[in-house]
């Protein structure tokens, strides 16, 4: 594959115009209610489930009180704990009613979207905007980024949470060797 600098020049280009149209405070807002969570429960599907388990990871390294919904050991959810999903296309069904569950229970909703007019954004407390293309937002024609599908917002989530632990880290005192206690060693 001779091109390959170029496309990946070109991807690069993409993600960091989207880190562009990020509205500053969106890291720090997000920072902020995690923090404030007694315990945060976290969901998504497919490959957006794959960036928030890694920043799932990333929070138990912090010290929060993170866990992945689905996982056996996820505890229940009540008032002052978070649930954080993800529905870049702004609607999957499951995200939608893992959120009326959470709300019912007295628990806090934020979202991870690219669509902040869609209906699972309408309904969550927190909206986390990241404006990159996913599947809602690639077809007919309408596609900008090289990338397929929702890669694009996929690699935007996992750049844009690895600067939220930055963040966390700062706020909440921690160095690389006190998270990196934390880590397992059951590999």
């Amino acid at each position: 594959m001779d091109n390959l600098p170029i496309l990946a020049g070109q991807a690069l280009d993409e993600i960091r115009e989207v880190f562009n149209r990020i509205q500053p405070g969106t890291a720090e807002k997000m920072c902020s209610e995690l923090l404030k969570a007694r315990r945060i429960a976290i969901y998504a599907c497919g490959r957006e489930g794959l960036m928030l388990k890694a920043l799932g990871m990333r929070l138990m390294h912090l010290g929060l009180d993170a866990h992945i919904v689905g996982d056996m050991s996820t505890p229940p959810i009540h008032a002052g704990d978070l649930l954080l999903v993800s529905a870049g296309p702004g609607f999957v069904p499951t995200v939608m009613t893992l959120m009326e569950v959470a709300s019912t229970a007295g628990a806090s909703t934020m979202i991870i979207t690219a669509q902040p007019e869609g209906l699972a954004a309408q309904k969550a407390d927190v909206t986390i905007y990241l404006p990159a293309q996913t599947m809602a937002n690639d077809t007919k024609g309408a596609a900008t980024s090289i990338l397929p599908m929702g890669s694009l917002f996929e690699i935007v989530q996992l750049i844009f949470f690895e600067l939220v632990v930055l963040e966390l880290q700062k706020r909440t005192n921690q160095s690389f060797s006190e998270m990196r206690e934390r880590h397992t060693n059951l590999e």
